[in-house]
C-alpha cells in the first residue's frame, strides 16, 4: 500500500492535493451507450460525480463527510443509508489512499496471484466503515492492477471488480486513465482525459 503511494507520486505529493477535477468517458458497453464523465474531490471527504449520457440525462452521486445521495432521471432524488452510505463516504473521502492506516482496521498480503495477465500482490483490508475489500498490486511496479469487494446498492449487494490500467503522468501523479469492470452483468468501462488539482473553484456538493 505505501508502495503505490510511492510510485505515484510519493506521499508528499499526494498530500499537497486539496482539490482535484478530472473527465472523461463513461460507456455502458453491452448496450452502447456513452456518456460524458466529470468527478469533482474536496479535502477533506467532499465529492461530486456526474454523468451525462446522451438521450437519458445526468446521473449525479456526491457526498460531503456525512450525507451520501444520488440523483438520475430514471430514479429521481435519494439518499443513501446504511452500508451503502458508509462505501459511498469512504469513496468520498479525498486523497483516501495515502491515508489507509486512518481508514483500515487491519491489512494483510494474502499472497501472490495472477491478476488480468499480471502477477499481483493480493491485499485485504478491512474498513472502518464496514466491508472487505482485496486490492491487487502489481509485483513489478506496485501499481494497483485490480480492487475486488462487495457492494451495497439499491439493489442490493454486488460483487464488483474493477481493473486499472493504461498509467499516465497526470499533473506530476501517475494516475490509471482506464478503468474497467463488471456491475449487475453489465460491463462498464471508463476512461479518464483529463485531471487537474488546486486550479478550480470547490463544487457545492452540499
Amino acid at each position: 500500500l505505501d508502495k503505490y503511494i510511492e510510485v505515484t507520486g510519493g506521499k508528499a505529493a499526494h498530500a499537497k492535493v486539496k482539490s482535484d477535477v478530472s473527465s472523461g468517458e463513461m460507456t455502458m458497453v453491452s448496450m452502447g451507450l456513452k456518456g460524458k464523465l466529470m468527478m469533482d474531490s474536496q479535502s477533506p471527504d467532499k465529492k461530486l460525480v456526474e454523468i451525462t449520457f446522451e438521450g437519458i440525462g445526468k446521473v449525479q452521486e456526491g457526498s460531503n463527510g456525512e450525507i451520501a445521495w444520488s440523483h438520475s432521471a430514471m430514479q429521481g432524488p435519494r439518499l443513501k443509508e446504511g452500508e451503502e452510505k458508509a462505501a459511498a463516504l469512504l469513496m468520498g473521502k479525498h486523497g483516501a489512499d495515502a491515508q489507509w492506516r486512518d481508514l483500515y482496521t487491519s491489512a494483510e498480503t494474502k499472497g501472490v496471484e495472477s491478476v488480468d495477465g499480471k502477477e499481483c500482490y493480493k491485499v485485504k483490508h478491512r474498513c472502518k466503515y464496514g466491508g472487505v475489500t482485496h486490492d491487487c498490486f502489481g509485483v513489478s511496479d506496485g501499481l494497483l492492477v485490480a480492487t475486488m469487494s462487495k457492494q451495497a446498492s439499491a439493489m442490493g449487494e454486488m460483487d464488483v471488480t474493477q481493473f486499472y490500467s493504461e498509467y499516465k503522468d497526470m499533473a506530476g501523479m501517475k494516475r490509471a486513465t482506464v478503468m474497467s469492470g463488471q456491475m449487475m452483468g453489465q460491463e462498464l468501462r471508463t476512461t479518464l482525459t483529463s485531471w487537474e488539482w488546486d486550479t478550480v473553484k470547490p463544487a457545492d456538493t452540499d
